[in-house]
């Protein structure tokens, strides 16, 4: 009696132990997200790079912290906008901090380095602001998305602009790298097409802010506007020096909108009156975009610009897409979630293209105090030509 006794009391416990793990198993936290993000944190680019994280933050804090049930981490890399230091960045993330993809850069030099790691281990790969033509064209994969532009994108319709307001010659100006180089050329390629002529097309190693020889440069050569591509610090400074060189009152600027963003406030006045084209404008007839700015001011006491839609939309585009793998971050499960991906943004509703890049408006804006007018479109639902691409 005593040991049928007994086995019926250890039965009953071992239930009661089965019966009280399985909520435990149920309960159970799902692994964190592992997110290596390669931005700029010190140099010319940092306050893009800022902004750009606080836009991903944003947009994760929105969605309760979590993506798809999995709470998220961010590990940080400050790619000091060194393409030498990229694949060994990256490789790090990938190799020893065990992450489940990859977003990055700022600079189109550091974003290839860190595609071609992309490319070799695997992972998934947002860019959230390189612009590199050859990211989404020669140098396209099935696992590299971008949530930004292409160089072309966003100053290609300038020359149309430019043409409609009688502008027949002009000089461009910008530096010496792979982003420079390609928007010179797209420039050149917008502008040529509707009848206008580059007079002298200059450059300066990036990321020097020496424009005074190249100021004279152009005012000798008497083109009727200037065009240039700068970004971040080096733009308010090239903007400064445009204006106290006497050059802004007799030679208007036409501009891709980088050159004018998220660095109003650093300005006096200097770039009052320019106009420029970008994926983006303050004051756009946009539901979405005037509830992201309230959001915005409530979490960062930097401007509202284009970088940090640009890493909003990185976060919009990893909920959505998590959303459809149930949590799963593996490229080729996310592949099938990213391709033709549409998007709700505060910039207007765009959608992936082929070549993994946005389909998107460009808008045409003016500078009005520190802000960067929205007046118009100036290129509708413009798709990037994704040259030499092959996904397949």
């Amino acid at each position: 009696m005593r040991t049928h006794a007994r086995r019926q009391v250890l039965h009953a416990v071992a239930g009661s132990l089965m019966l009280g793990a399985a909520p435990r198993i149920l309960q159970a936290k799902p692994a964190a997200l592992r997110i290596g993000v390669m931005l700029p944190a010190s140099g010319t680019y940092a306050p893009l790079g800022a902004a750009i994280l606080q836009g991903m933050r944003l947009a994760l804090q929105e969605s309760g912290g979590q993506w798809a049930g999995r709470p998220v981490e961010f590990l940080t890399v400050d790619d000091e906008s060194n393409p030498s230091k990229a694949p060994e960045h990256a490789n790090r993330l990938i190799a020893r901090d065990k992450v489940d993809l990859l977003i990055g850069s700022v600079h189109s030099g550091v974003a290839l380095g860190m595609a071609k790691v992309a490319r070799e281990s695997g992972h998934l790969m947002l860019i959230p602001n390189a612009g590199a033509n050859a990211l989404t064209g020669s140098a396209c994969a099935p696992n590299v998305f971008r949530t930004s532009f292409s160089n072309w994108q966003t100053i290609y319709p300038l020359g149309k602009v430019m043409a409609d307001q009688g502008i027949k010659t002009a000089a461009f100006l910008t530096w010496k790298y792979t982003a420079g180089q390609e928007y010179a050329e797209a420039f050149a390629q917008g502008f040529e097409a509707h009848g206008g002529k580059v007079l002298t097309s200059l450059t300066l190693p990036f990321p020097q802010l020496e424009f005074g020889p190249l100021l004279a440069q152009i005012a000798a050569a008497r083109p009727q506007a200037v065009s240039c591509f700068f970004s971040g610090s080096g733009a308010a400074k090239f903007l400064l020096d445009y204006a106290r060189s006497g050059l802004k009152d007799k030679i208007p600027l036409y501009v891709t909108g980088h050159t004018t963003e998220g660095i109003l406030h650093a300005l006096k006045g200097e770039a009052e009156g320019i106009t420029s084209v970008l994926h983006y404008a303050d004051g756009l007839p946009n539901a979405k975009d005037k509830a992201f700015r309230q959001a915005w001011k409530k979490v960062s006491k930097l401007p509202v610009d284009v970088f940090a839609v640009q890493g909003y939309d990185t976060g919009l585009v990893l909920a959505q897409a998590l959303k459809a793998t149930q949590g799963d971050p593996t490229a080729k499960v996310m592949q099938k979630a990213l391709e033709g991906i549409r998007i709700s943004s505060p910039r207007g509703d765009w959608v992936m293209s082929k070549a993994h890049n946005p389909i998107q408006d460009i808008y045409l804006r003016q500078v009005v105090g520190q802000q960067n007018l929205y007046k118009g479109i100036a290129a509708k639902a413009l798709e990037d030509p994704g040259s030499n691409c092959r996904l397949s």
